[in-house]
């Protein structure tokens, strides 16, 4: 049963909401900073610390994995090039969310969410 687990839905199927959340993971991972909405970054962190995780174990198993979510092959090279390095003694927390004006045309709270 799914009581209690509550998905943020971001008005779309699910079809459409993964591949949406998909697109930002890989866009946010390959500039280590991106503006969207409040929602959609709160939505986005937990897959972030996902592949940053999957990064830190190196494995070949988890090399695929990534490779199945991340769009671009080669930012899941430089992912498993540079983790290990720069969040090998963190564990959790990669990401940090920073709100800022709201968008101009429908008022939509906005945020920045950056790779710490």
């Amino acid at each position: 049963m799914r009581h209690g687990r509550k998905v943020p839905k971001l008005n779309r199927p699910p079809d459409q909401r993964r591949a949406l959340l998909r697109g930002l993971t890989t866009q946010l991972l390959k500039y280590g900073r991106i503006k969207t909405t409040r929602a959609r970054a709160s939505a986005m962190r937990k897959y972030v610390d996902k592949m940053i995780t999957l990064a830190k174990d190196g494995s070949l198993h988890k090399r695929r994995q990534a490779l199945g979510f991340i769009y671009e092959k080669q930012i899941v090279h430089a992912l498993f090039a540079e983790v290990p390095e720069r969040y090998g003694d963190r564990e959790g927390g990669y990401t940090r969310i920073i709100r800022t004006l709201p968008r101009r045309g429908d008022n939509a709270p906005m945020a920045y969410i950056e790779l710490v």
